[in-house]
């Protein structure tokens, strides 16, 4: 049995609004992507390191930030958290001690 991991929940001081990308088409027909807010969530960020990587000769995105969160069953890796002006890309997510309390979302943050 994994050990129960212990987050302060007041740690969870930052508001983030969780949004969903919904693909529309323009006058022309050209296809849009435009943000959905789906929720208010409460949060703690921590950063934890740089935003590219080389790979041969291609920038690669990786991760920057880390973003735990009360468990939420409708969050996946096409969304997005907002704070302000700056956007979080999911990137993966987790349940830290599988005890369906919290969510560790590791993101990148899109400049």
């Amino acid at each position: 049995m994994m050990a129960t991991l212990f987050i302060d929940p007041g740690s969870l001081s930052r508001e983030l609004l969780l949004e969903k990308p919904e693909v529309t088409s323009d006058e022309a027909g050209e296809l849009v992507e435009n943000w959905v807010e789906i929720a208010s969530i409460w949060a703690q960020i921590e950063p934890m390191g740089s935003g590219l990587r080389m790979l041969g000769d291609q920038d690669m995105p990786e991760v920057t930030h880390r973003i735990t969160l009360r468990m939420r069953r409708d969050i996946g890796t096409a969304m997005r958290l907002r704070k302000g002006l700056r956007k979080f890309r999911i990137v993966t997510m987790h349940d830290p001690d599988d005890s369906g309390r919290y969510l560790v979302c590791r993101a990148r943050e899109e400049l």
